[in-house]
């Protein structure tokens, strides 16, 4: 059984711009720290596409991040249609072969814990945490009751707007997308561990027990299943009155949120957090098909680069250019995300392969709080 457990551009200012090439067979990708050169081999990259796969909370971001790319170096393009945002399980369940195959360049999940424990070593040898951002809760504005909301009282603030104003509140699979089950912790930690209330506001969205299967109440004027990536235009139509989601998610389509207490936002790694991190279960279906238990974490966004990588050298540039000062102005644009600088390394540690060089300056070992969290 498997268990889920400041803009740093200044630091950056004195750099020493170097020429980094990765090799890829006979050529490679060549660009500079911070400002890309064409590549050593252009024939080697010609009419090359870079393919993204990751978590749909980073469609406003990574776009951004693979334009970079592709405007400055010669030869190669990342379209649309190569770029894929979706549930963090669902990818993995497209490496995994239980779901619609996925094949890409990179894939960063929501969850820094998937890739070590679903993805490792058969289909990737290693992952870099690379940003942090913590859940808000995304609210229609018009709606008189959320008025004064803040950190202290969005709980009750949510069930008042949700009951005087008809709409529901849009709730995520948690089978699919890690965001599902992190909506559920901040809602136990807001009800029953911060909010002085024996009642979470779990229980006002979801029947059964939290660490049981969650299922939202049958009643659509309370809670809804929806998509996230749906969540924008949902509360902007007036569809659902709020959504708890990423903070990240909710810069980059310009809603109004508010913001949470940091354990509740599932935003902090002290001790009082982890401990009441690890008070707190839910049940998804996992992998296979059966139930898994799942426990709460600080959120922490991983990239990698799969062993099966139609592109790996255009991988391991962009998986750079997150790395890089011009990678984390992007990600931290608005206060979306909290960029980790250096990103955070995880080895396979039944087989770890030889991680590029071309990464060690911009990677150190994961802090033991959180390699802990990886079962």
């Amino acid at each position: 059984m498997w268990h889920y457990a400041t803009s740093v551009l200044a630091k950056h200012l004195a750099w020493v711009v170097a020429v980094i090439v990765v090799g890829a067979g006979a050529g490679g990708v060549g660009y500079l720290v911070g400002h890309y050169a064409p590549a050593a081999s252009p024939s080697a990259v010609a009419n090359s596409t870079l393919s993204i796969v990751a978590a749909g909370s980073l469609a406003g971001q990574f776009p951004r991040l693979a334009s970079l790319l592709v405007n400055e170096t010669p030869g190669i393009s990342s379209p649309v249609a190569a770029q894929d945002y979706e549930g963090s399980l669902d990818i993995v369940d497209g490496f995994t072969g239980t779901g619609p195959v996925v094949k890409a360049d990179v894939a960063a999940l929501a969850d820094f814990r998937l890739a070590p424990e679903l993805l490792e070593p058969k289909y990737v040898g290693y992952e870099v945490a690379f940003g942090m951002t913590p859940e808000v809760l995304a609210y229609n504005a018009s709606i008189p009751q959320f008025a004064g909301i803040n950190e202290a009282n969005w709980g009750w603030k949510l069930v008042n707007a949700v009951a005087h104003s008809g709409l529901p509140l849009g709730v995520w699979n948690a089978s699919t997308d890690p965001n599902g089950y992190n909506e559920i912790f901040s809602m136990e930690l807001e009800g029953a561990e911060y909010n002085g209330s024996n009642t979470s506001v779990f229980g006002h969205f979801y029947t059964n027990s939290p660490w049981k299967f969650a299922v939202p109440v049958a009643n659509p004027h309370v809670a809804v299943f929806e998509h996230e990536s749906d969540a924008a235009e949902l509360i902007e139509k007036g569809t659902v009155a709020a959504a708890i989601t990423y903070r990240s998610y909710a810069v980059a389509n310009h809603l109004t949120f508010a913001s949470f207490n940091p354990i509740v936002g599932l935003d902090a790694n002290n001790s009082t957090a982890l401990a009441d991190y690890r008070a707190l279960s839910t049940t998804i279906t996992g992998p296979t098909g059966g139930n898994e238990k799942v426990r709460a974490a600080p959120v922490i966004f991983a990239i990698c680069v799969p062993y099966d990588a139609p592109n790996a050298a255009l991988g391991l540039a962009f998986l750079h250019l997150v790395l890089s000062p011009q990678g984390s102005a992007i990600l931290s644009a608005g206060g979306a995300l909290t960029p980790i600088d250096p990103g955070w390394l995880q080895e396979s540690a039944t087989s770890p392969p030889p991680v590029p060089p071309v990464l060690a300056p911009d990677v150190t070992a994961m802090p033991g709080w959180a390699s802990a969290l990886i079962t």
